[in-house]
This record gives C-alpha cells, structure tokens and sequence, in this order.
C-alpha cells in the first residue's frame, strides 16, 4: 500500500463521511442525486487543486501520479457506497446480488495522471441481473456526468479469464488489478484463477510479446527517441518502455512494484536509482502537460516546451536557454530508459534462459571471436576487470560485432557502461583506438548499428568528448527533426547508403561521384564532424573547423586530410546557401563559388556532404527540387574548376542554345521562329532549360494566336517534386507581386520565380511551387483553383492585398518560434544586379508582402529565391533600379531596408 503524503489535505475521509450522512438525513433515494453530483464535483475539484499546487511546488512525478490516483479511489469508494447501501439498498441480497470494484491498467498501478482515463472493472458472480445492472449504470453514469472518461468492463471471473486468454492488451491490464470496493472475495477469485490459467508457465511468451509490442510501437513513432517533438508516453524511451519493464516484472516475480526486484538482482542500486528518477521526472513532466492542455496531452510540442521548462525549473545559461537545458535532461532521461531495458532484458536471457530476440547468421567453432567470448549468438566480455585493464577494448567489441555482425550482449554493454569512467586521455589517445574507431565509422557494410549502439552506451561521447556535448543537444527549431547526435548518425547512415547504391535513383550524382573520392575516411570524419561545434557560443561552423584541427591528427590523419576535413566542416553550408539563395545562371554565383572551393576534390567531397545533411535533417526535408539545384552547381562549378571558362552568358552559348530550340520546333517557319526569338533579351536564353524554352514558345504562340490577354501553363515535375507554373501576360507595375499573393491564396508555396520582359512589351513569369508540405503541386482540385485565382487576380476581380487584410490570423503552436528580421543588402554578389537578401518568419503571404513593397518603391525585380527552414524563410531578390541598374543611391538602399523591415517585424 503507497502511502500518500499528508492525505487529508486532498480528500478527508472523516469530513465526507459526515457530509455524505447529512446528505442521505436530507435527500431520499430518489432526489439525491443531483445535490450527490454537486458534492462530489466539488470534493474531487478541491483535492485537484491540491495536487496541482504540489506539481507547481516540485513534488516528484511518482508522488503525483499516487496522489490522483487515490483522490480517484476515495471518489469511487465513496460514491459505491452511497450507492449499494442506500441508493439501491438490498436488505437481504442473494448471492449473485453482490459485486466488486477493481481498478486496472495505470489506474491499478496507483499511477494516474490529472486528465487520465479511469479504468475500473465490476466483477461479477454469476451472469448480470436487475440489481447489478442498476448500479453498474448509476455509478458510471455518475461518473461520466462528473467529467471523467471511464474505460470500464462487466465481467464475470470466467469471462476476465477467457478474454486473456484470447486478448494480450486485456492481459496485461488485468495483471495490474487493484481492489477498490465491495465483495474482496471476487477480487481474490480472480486474482488466484489469474495467476493459475494466465501467469502460470506462460512467463517466456509473455515477455516475447511485452518486448515485440514494444518495438512495433517504436517503428510506428519513427524508432527513435530523439526527435524535437517527443511523445512523452508512447516514444521510445517514455514511460510505457517503464510500464514494459513493470509488466513483465509483475509476470515473472509476481511483485507489485519496481523496488521488489531490486531485491531479486535484477537492478543494482544505482541502476535502481535511475529507474526512479526517470520514473519521476517523466511523470512530473506528464502532470504539467495535462494541466497546460487541460485535458490528456503526451506529445511535448512546441509551444509548451518553453512554459514547461519554466515550470520545472530550468533557468537560462549563458551557453544554453532553459528550454534546451530541460529538453536535454528529456534525452538524457529516456536514453537512460533504453540502458535499463537492455540490462533488465541481459538479466531475464541469463537468469531465465529467455532467447535472445536476434540471432547472428555466423557460426564459429571456437567461443571466441578475436579473443571476445561468445555468449549464445552474441559477443561478450570475460568480465569487468578486462575493461579497466585495458580501456581500448570498449571501442574494439564494437568493432568485433561490426566486423561478423554479432549483437552485443546486454550484460557486456552493462558492464561498458559501468566502466566508462577509464576511457580517458590515454585511451583517447591510443593510435589502435583511434584506428578501431576510424574502422568502424567507414565500415562497408554500414556504421550506423554500431555506432548509435556506442552513442546508446555513452561510449561515443565518451571517447569524443567534443561529440558527447551535442549527445542529446536539441535544436530548438521547426527545421530540425532530431537532435544533434542522432542527425550526425543519421547523416554518417546515409553517407554509406550513398556509397552502397541504395541512394542512386533518388541522389544520382552523389552516387556517382562518391567512387571518385580520394579519401573515403575524410568525407565520413567530415560528416562527423560538421555540427560537433552546435550549442556552443559562436559560429558552429567556426568552431567545429577548430575542433576538426584538434581531433584529426589523434584520428591518425595527415595534415593534408587534417586541412580538408577542417574545411568541410568550415564550408558545410556553403553549397546550401548558394544552390538555394542565388542565381545560378549568374556567372559571378559560379565564379564566386568555385573560387571557395578551389579544387575538383573538394566539390565532390562538399556535395556528397551537402545532400546527407539536408537529408538528415528530417523525413520530409528532401526534395528533388533541391537535387536538381545542387546538381546544376556541382556541374557548372566543376567545369570552371576543371579549366573550362564560365560561358553560358556569351554570344555563343545563347546562339548554341536558340539552336538547341530550332531543333525542337520543326513545324516553325525560319520567319517565324527567328521573329519569335528577337521578342527575347540575352537573360531568358541563359535562364531557363530546352524543355522550359519549348513549353514557354509554344504556350505563346496559341496565345498570341487566340489573342489571349493572360495564358496560364502549369507543367508536374515529379523527379524534381515541383511544379512549373508560367504566365504569359501583358506587362505592368506590380504584376509579379500580384501573381505571388495569388498563388499563396490558392495553397502553394512558391520555392523560385523569374520573371522576363519580351522587347514588345509582354511578361512571362516563372514560378516553381510546391504544397504546404513540400510535395509537388498537383491535386487537380488544387491546381483549378490556382488557375482560377490568378485569372481573377489579372482581371481585377480578386485583389490578394484585400483578402489578406481580412484574414484572421489563427495562433498556431509553432509561433513560439521567434526569427530574427534581417535585410541584407550587397551590391557584389552579382555584376548586373543588386541582391536583397532578407530573413524572416514563414507565414501566408509573406513573399506577396515583401515583394509588394519592392513595387510601391519602383524596385524592378528580375528573379526571386525562396529557402524556408522550418519557421524560417530566406528570402533573396535579384532587383534593378527604374532604369536598369544596379541600385546604388545610398538614401534608396536605407529607404527599402526601412521598409522591408517592417514587412519582417510585423506580426
């Protein structure tokens, strides 16, 4: 029995007793259940407040989760009572007349959070009759008008029996049962007929299923405990992976709490200890997010993460703010999980002989591998003296494992982790180590097992003390999905994926030239190490090109590949930002480029890198619009580094390239084509592709022969996951602004737009647009309606500007994300054109606004970039002056900052 601290406060049994006589002195049977329902709302409402302002003062989470728990109890206890004894009194009940209460599931653990459900079940003696079935109704009918959900059954002791036999779910909440109220003979029934038909015997099968539920319920959340937004009950590492371990506990010991097994040598006492604590702070963490929501709430999403940190404790630091410190101990905590479930899982295979869940396709005749004993199908360590000795071997099993693809016994990764307080500078230090380590990472056939299995273990972190300050580290943003650790790994994953092949339909070009590489070593430690600096004060670019000085030389690395990591890591951004931020058919983006990267080597190294850490931001980052972008970098700056001179903005190229196009219009006249052609600036050539050039002519010429004033022509891109979306109109001042608040208002979100002027007059306006997801746009119902809305939208019946003021702006839970405003202005990033570069908060209708202002001012703009990062969008303009120049008057620069500004910091 838990014993609740000072537990008169929240419900007073004596008091209600009394209260509850008054009532029956006052109220028949018949009239007292409203002022009933009154009375208990309000007894179960001040024991609420209570806990709650324990929870606000830091009581522990477990202390929490009892105490509403037994507010419950005394709610349903009370209430039984009132209505078997007076309500529907039997004076002289038969023996099917009588029932019992028993709490199951969290409820039956005496765990509940504020706005759990409560699930009871009502045991019988024999099938229902009148006088149960009164009851049963009243009290949960009582109970649902208090506000509460109820999960409840009506069973008689055969029926809960065979309804285990048959349902795991039902078995497990049973195995939780907890007497509440009436006949405890019924209870006890169960209890022994339980333990007889269902946990007799059946220990092995139980566990196989507890352990398998568990992993599919991981794969279903992503199968990983580091993602931004956790699930606090249901992810890997959260408290049902804790009710797991309970549960098959309670099959196997029959003990009723965790402390029990302590004493059976399953758990040492620190590993005991850290049990409770991530037990405690996991339930302290639930019960706030209850209240916030008010209402049943486990996802840690955004917008409360900032509050709960608050609540909790957790303080600014100068190099870390209260809401990455909390979200780093969530980490922390349900990385301890996973330890003691692989420990508790060691001791059940030795103690039990339960089969361990992967077996090795190897077999070897000694029971050694490379001096490791092996244990079943899996590596193991002699004992804990063999690790102190010799530190080196905790980086060496893991290569052993890697090396015959043997899993590692719990038990060994128990005592690695028990021991990982030898691997100090001398082990760090230690060529073979480092060699192993090296070994490991660029591993053929995959590093990725290995490497999280480290991480898991704390050895990664521990060998690499510059990696085990990002274990954990949450990046607080929309953009990335998982913390710095775990998209390091993944990116490493996806590097040997790209090697292997298995990338080569979606990544092309990376899979090509990664066989080109010089030094496969350098382009993994590079992956390794290009966000190691994240979460420190400074650039982490910077700083990481410090770090990879510092730790390259002890990897074994010559200065030559010292440098060349060094440099990744320094320019890992680079190939991003100018793919996605600048006008590739400008010659000065390519030069630019190319100088900084300076040689072939490092721009097959710098792709390769680029593509994997996009990729490894999140699921849903990718697309092949950006694939497409950064191919046509990779090749336009390969050929300048090769020797080759930036041509396409000559005479010859755009004479190369109308040649291109007269071959794909054989039906055209040489009059009319050579017409066609003289209606266009030098730009346009270089601009856009053959089978852009040949949709666009050919879109005109029906245009122009039907007299259309406005032709919209959308082309699906689905390699590249975008959609085309060009319009032919008359030109005029603020159509291009026009065109983007049409597109936002029908859904789509513009990610590049060019937009070209014909000599006679006429526009053509590029867009490439995606949906709100970053799928290609093409649901038909969509794309009539984008057509529908720009046509409107020349024709003056819709105006953007109008339907944007008058749209009520929701609060959504990713607006606690702040982005700072900037508006970069640079005048040397092109030879023709300034580049306004801003940064700002994604929202509907943002580039419409922007651009917009460019307009009021008579700023012409000739291309615009759009980047988004999760909340953040980057936004970069190609514009020209009036006259067709480059804007260069100082009072005009200030005058479209100041006002571009305002666009940024408006809410």
């Amino acid at each position: 029995m838990i014993r609740i601290k000072k537990h008169r406060e929240i419900f007073n049994t004596k008091d209600q007793a009394k209260k509850l006589d008054a009532l029956k002195q006052e109220f028949r049977p018949d009239q007292i259940r409203t002022p009933l329902l009154k009375h208990f709302k309000e007894t179960y409402s001040h024991g609420f407040e209570v806990i709650k302002k324990r929870a606000d003062k830091g009581e522990t989470g477990t202390n929490l989760a009892n105490a509403q728990s037994y507010l419950t109890d005394q709610i349903i206890v009370m209430l039984s009572d009132v209505v078997v004894n007076y309500i529907f009194h039997n004076a002289n009940p038969s023996k099917a007349e009588t029932l019992c209460v028993a709490a199951f599931g969290g409820y039956g653990r005496q765990e509940m959070a504020p706005y759990s459900d409560i699930d009871i079940q009502f045991i019988l003696p024999y099938k229902k009759n009148a006088w149960c079935e009164k009851v049963v109704e009243y009290i949960l009918y009582f109970l649902w008008d208090m506000g509460f959900d109820v999960g409840h059954a009506v069973r008689t002791i055969e029926e809960a029996i065979r309804l285990c036999e048959e349902d795991l779910t039902i078995k497990t909440a049973l195995l939780e049962m907890r007497y509440i109220w009436g006949d405890e003979s019924l209870f006890k029934s169960l209890l022994s007929k339980y333990d007889r038909k269902i946990i007799r015997g059946n220990a092995p099968e139980f566990t196989e299923q507890k352990l398998e539920e568990r992993d599919n319920r991981h794969k279903k959340l992503g199968d990983t405990r580091y993602v931004v937004e956790p699930n606090l009950k249901e992810g890997k590492g959260g408290l049902r992976d804790l009710h797991t371990l309970h549960w098959i506990a309670k099959f196997i010991y029959k003990v009723h709490w965790m402390s029990e097994i302590k004493k059976k040598g399953v758990f040492s006492d620190e590993e005991y200890k850290e049990f409770s604590k991530a037990e405690d702070f996991l339930w302290a963490v639930r019960f706030q997010l209850h209240y916030m929501a008010g209402r049943p709430n486990e996802r840690i999403t955004f917008d409360v993460q900032k509050d709960l940190s608050e609540k909790l404790g957790y303080a600014d630091r100068a190099s870390m703010s209260g809401v990455e410190r909390f979200m780093k101990h969530y980490f922390l905590t349900v990385k301890n999980v996973g330890d003691l479930t692989r420990i508790f899982c060691a001791y059940l295979e030795e103690k039990h002989k339960r089969r361990p869940l992967k077996f090795s396709n190897f077999s070897f005749r000694s029971k050694y591998a490379d001096g490791f004993p092996l244990v079943g199908s899996r590596i193991s360590v002699k004992n804990a003296k063999e690790l102190e000795d010799d530190p080196v071997k905790m980086i060496e099993i893991f290569h052993v494992a890697q090396k015959y693809e043997l899993d590692i016994h719990p038990r060994a990764l128990r005592m690695i982790r028990q021991n990982l307080k030898f691997i100090r500078g001398r082990t760090r230090n230690d060529p073979r180590a480092n060699e192993l380590f090296i070994e490991i990472m660029t591993h053929e056939k995959g590093p990725g097992f290995a490497l999280r299995l480290m991480n898991e273990v704390g050895v990664l972190g521990r060998f690499v003390p510059d990696f085990g300050r990002v274990v954990a580290q949450m990046q607080y943003d929309m953009y990335h999905v998982y913390t710095v650790d775990e998209h390091t790994i993944r990116a490493i994953e996806l590097t040997s994926e790209v090697e292997r092949g298995i990338l080569a339909e979606e990544h092309p070009l990376a899979n090509e030239i990664i066989h080109k590489v010089l030094s496969r070593k350098v382009l993994y430690v590079a992956v390794f190490l290009h966000d190691i600096a994240k979460g420190r004060k400074g650039d982490h670019s910077i700083l990481g090109e410090q770090v990879a000085h510092k730790l390259c030389p002890r990897f074994g690395f010559t200065p030559e590949e010292t440098e060349t990591v060094a440099w990744l890591v320094r320019w890992h951004l680079l190939m991003t930002l100018s793919a996605f931020k600048r006008d590739l058919s400008d010659p000065k983006t390519i030069s630019d480029f190319a100088d900084q990267v300076q040689s072939p080597e490092r721009l097959r190294l710098l792709l390769v890198l680029t593509v994997v850490d996009i990729r490894a931001v999140g699921p849903k980052v990718w697309n092949g619009w950006k694939g497409q972008l950064l191919r046509e970098l990779y090749s336009r700056s390969e050929e300048y580094l090769l020797g080759g001179q930036i041509k396409y903005d000559n005479v010859h190229q755009v004479g190369h390239i109308i040649e291109n196009l007269r071959k794909e219009l054989p039906e055209w006249d040489d009059e009319k084509f050579d017409e066609y052609t003289n209606r266009f600036f030098s730009t346009y050539w270089l601009a856009v592709s053959t089978d852009h050039l040949v949709r666009n002519a050919l879109m005109m010429d029906m245009s122009d022969k039907f007299n259309d004033k406005s032709t919209v022509n959308i082309h699906i891109d689905d390699f590249q996951n975008i959609s085309e979306l060009t319009i032919y109109a008359e030109d005029n001042p603020g159509l291009f602004s026009r065109l983007t608040g049409a597109i936002a208002l029908s859904g789509a979100s513009i990610q590049d737009a060019r937009i070209f002027t014909t000599k006679d007059g006429m526009a053509l306006d590029a867009f490439r647009i995606q949906d709100a997801d970053g799928n290609v746009f093409k649901d038909k119902e969509k794309l009539k309606k984008l057509e529908k809305n720009i046509n409107d939208t020349l024709s003056g019946e819709l105006i953007p500007r109008d339907v944007f003021d008058k749209r009520r702006i929701r609060k959504k839970r990713t607006d606690v994300f702040k982005v700072a405003p900037r508006v970069l202005i640079d005048n040397k990033a092109s030879n023709s054109r300034t580049v306004i570069e801003l940064n700002g908060r994604d929202r509907i209708g943002y580039l419409f606004e922007l651009s917009s202002v460019l307009v009021d001012l008579k700023i012409s703009i000739n291309s615009a970039h759009i980047a988004t990062y999760g909340e953040r969008a980057i936004t970069v303009f190609f514009v020209r002056d009036i006259f067709g120049h480059k804007v260069t008057n100082e009072k005009k620069l200030e005058q479209i900052k100041e006002k571009l500004m305002n666009v940024l910091e408006a809410k």
